[in-house]
């Protein structure tokens, strides 16, 4: 009979019986990583990175930029986890497009609250891993300025991690990073008339 228990596992398989070892940076050092592109998979990418995170016991607070309007998986996941994750949702959804009711103006500002909070969080010195999601969107949709997320690529504290995810990366803040990964889209089940899929979609 299947296990339908929340708990999550951690199982190796016999053939997997080896020794294994953990590696130690000579020099820690918080990277800076974008995750850009027109493919699916920019924030699933940051999620799977709050996974890793998670296990090696690091700080992680993930603050979503455009989304808040459309229920998503991860709001819950979050919950599940065994580890130090914070969540904020602090959009109102995809300025401009799908039919979003709000205004430019209420968009702007509430994405200047996410700089805001973001800039706290990096001055706290209680994260260790800062996820900003579809930040990259908010800034080509001039929700936020340029200046604004250079400044938190500058400022961030020597040994945190700062993602930074969304479509239309700038150059400047490409240039900036550590890490620099685009997700280009070869299909997708939406242009096949598939609808969004709970789970893998959102």
């Amino acid at each position: 009979m299947p296990d339908n228990s929340d708990a999550g596992k951690f199982i190796r398989a016999e053939s997997a019986q080896v020794p294994v070892t953990r590696l130690e940076p000579k020099v820690r050092q918080g990277l800076v990583l974008v995750i850009t592109g027109h493919g699916k998979g920019k924030t699933t990418t940051a999620l799977g990175l709050a996974l890793r995170a998670c296990g090696h016991g690091l700080r992680i607070c993930l603050i979503q930029f455009m989304k808040g309007d459309l229920y998503a998986g991860e709001w819950d996941g979050v919950k599940k986890m065994a580890c130090s994750m914070e969540l904020i949702a602090t959009g109102k959804g995809f300025c401009g497009i799908q039919g979003n009711p709000y205004p430019y103006q209420e968009h702007r500002a509430n994405a200047q609250e996410a700089i805001k909070l973001a800039r706290e969080k990096l001055a706290s010195g209680q994260v260790d891993l800062l996820i900003l999601d579809e930040i990259n969107n908010a800034l080509h949709l001039k929700l936020v300025d340029l200046e604004q997320v250079l400044q938190l690529i500058r400022t961030k504290p020597p040994l945190t991690h700062l993602v930074l995810t969304g479509r239309d990366a700038a150059p400047e803040v490409m240039e900036l990073a550590d890490t620099v990964s685009e997700i280009r889209e070869i299909k997708h089940a939406y242009r096949q008339g598939i609808e969004p899929q709970p789970g893998i979609d959102y």
